[in-house]
This record gives C-alpha cells, structure tokens and sequence, in this order.
C-alpha cells in the first residue's frame, strides 16, 4: 500500500511564487495527495491565486495571524489529514515526479523524516542561481544541502522536508524558533530515537533571496540561529559551524598583517579561495557572470553568518543571556 501524502505550505506574502509552485504541482505523475495553505497574515488576497486551480488539486486553504513559520507549519499539520507530511517553502518548484519519487523512497528507505537537496532551475535569473551555489557548494556549506555523499546524518530542512505525522505530533512539531527552526527539529527528532534520511531524487529547485541585500541579512539570521540551536542541542555541536566566523576573523587579520607588518601571507590564502571559488562556480554553471556573482554571494554569505555566529556566541556565552533575550525576534509564543 503506498504511502498518503499532504504537502504544507506556509506562506506570507508571495503571490506569484505560490502559483509556480501549485503549476508545477498540477503536472505530477502520481496525482494522489493533499496541499494544505497556511496563509501567515498575508498583506494580499492569495485566494484569487489559489481558486485559479480549483478542481486542478485538492487544495485546503486557512489564513491565521502572522505568528512565523514553524507555528504556521503546525497549524496546517493539524489539519492534514494523510500519513506523510512534506513541508515545501513557497519559493520552490518541482519537478513531475517528485511525488512519485518520495512514495517510492519512503517504501525502500526506513525512516521517520526524510529531505532533499536544493538547486537553480534554469529559468532562475543570474543572481538567483549565484546565490543557489553559494549556499549549496562545498567550499561554503561542505554540499549537505546538494549531495548525499555530503552528509553522515542528514538534517532535514522545512523547504524540502517529510516527517511522519504521528512522531511529528509526538515531539510536538516545530518549536518556538523563527529562525532554524527546520534544524531544531530534526535534532529533536534524533533525540527522540527517530531517524531521518536523504533523499537523493527529490531535489527542488529553490529560489532563495533575490538581491545581495536579503541573501545578506537571512544568513546573518542563520548565524544568529545556530549557538542557541548548540545549547538546545548540545550532542549535536560541530566546530565546522565556527568555521564562516573563523573565515571572517582571519580575513581581517589578513588585512592587519598587510598594512602593520608589509605581509601578504594570509591574504594569499584568500585569494587562492576566491580563485577556487571562482573556478568551481564557472565549471558547473559554464557562465563567466554567475561564478563572479558565486564569489560575491559567497563572501556575503561567510560574512555575514560568521558575524551573526559571533555575535550570538558572544551575547549566549559571554554576556550570559538567555535566547529570548539576546534575539526576541528569532521566537514566537506558541
């Protein structure tokens, strides 16, 4: 018997980016599953964009209050009514099969949560696909959010993620956090003796941020995130999650051994990675204006998650205050 699917979706906002999304679920090979809408206190009518496939696919739709999206995720996880809840952003599309795919991999792949990768569709404009490389290579996040091979033990994220309804309402779904709250629950998750897994034939193609600005100041939230996801979960700690704050503080020492002592050693090291960067980024986009944009985003990204990591280590750790406190915006009440 095959599995019973209900996609959840959590939006704000994001008319146009819903429709590609709901386009692209109306031309699935296994046509058997649910889509519930969570309209998070949207600014705009999103019905009109929704009734445009009435009798196309089994849509329930509810508008709540703005409360973030972890709690929004569960409120239209109470109102699914199939096995398997997949979790998909707003701002992705999917290809035909991927239902198809997730019911036959859930048939042979053991698990109580599953994810899968992210990548830049080829209608995505240069920035977007920029950025895709930055956030999914392996000289910025290692490739777990690309590759299988990357991972030893996969952590699940709300943009592409399936969890069984039953041990989701056992944890109690997403937690408090606005910001990683997917990673949170994963950890959870594990805690709880569940298991989880990758996927490796249900990519989605994953728009992200459109300008430098946005991209900037949604990985400085990640930054933030990830020390009080370290004290929620403390067995789960990796010093590679220092690295982009190492990165930073090297960079500026570079800068200081340039104009104090005349050397140029560590920020040779730089330029080798800007090169490798570079080089990767052209190979596997074959356009001479992505890698340069991939450099970019790339640096952006380092930089501005390692200053949020320090940041957030510095408050939680030095100053000894509490998450709530430190990052008021990063919680919502459940």
């Amino acid at each position: 018997m095959k599995p019973t699917i209900s996609i959840v979706v959590a939006i704000y906002n994001r008319k146009d980016e819903l429709f590609e999304l709901l386009t692209s679920l109306t031309q699935q090979t296994d046509k058997e599953f649910e889509i519930i809408i969570v309209d998070d206190g949207s600014l705009i009518d999103l019905k009109p964009t929704i009734e445009n496939f009435d009798g196309i696919l089994d849509i329930k739709y509810f508008r709540k209050d703005n409360s973030g999206p972890g709690l929004t995720r569960n409120y239209g996880a109470a109102r699914a009514t199939n096995e398997w809840l997949v979790f998909v952003d707003s701002d992705v599309i999917v290809e035909k099969d991927y239902i198809e795919h997730i019911k036959k991999d859930i048939q042979t792949i053991p698990c109580d949560a599953f994810g899968g990768a992210d990548k830049a569709h080829k209608g995505f404009n240069l920035m977007q696909k920029a950025i895709s490389y930055s956030m999914t290579s392996v000289f910025t996040t290692g490739g777990i959010r690309g590759s299988k091979k990357a991972v030893s033990k996969f952590q699940p994220r709300s943009f592409n993620m399936g969890v069984k309804k039953a041990v989701f309402e056992k944890v109690g779904g997403f937690s408090e956090m606005r910001i990683g709250e997917d990673p949170d629950l994963s950890m959870t998750l594990w805690e709880n003796g569940f298991t989880t897994a990758f996927f490796d034939d249900i990519a989605v193609y994953h728009k992200r941020r459109v300008d430098f600005g946005k991209f900037s100041k949604q990985v400085y939230q990640f930054g933030c995130a990830r020390p009080i996801l370290n004290q929620r979960h403390p067995n789960y700690v990796k010093i590679s999650f220092a690295f982009p704050t190492l990165f930073m503080l090297g960079y500026i020492m570079g800068f200081l051994e340039y104009f104090v002592m005349g050397r140029g050693i560590i920020l040779a090291f730089y330029g080798l990675y800007t090169f490798l960067v570079l080089f990767h980024a052209l190979l596997l986009t074959k356009n001479i204006s992505i890698a340069g944009m991939a450099v970019i985003s790339t640096y952006i990204q380092m930089f501005s998650y390692g200053y949020g990591f320090l940041k957030s280590w510095i408050l939680l750790n030095v100053f000894r205050m509490k998450p709530e406190e430190a990052f008021p915006h990063h919680y919502y009440k459940k």
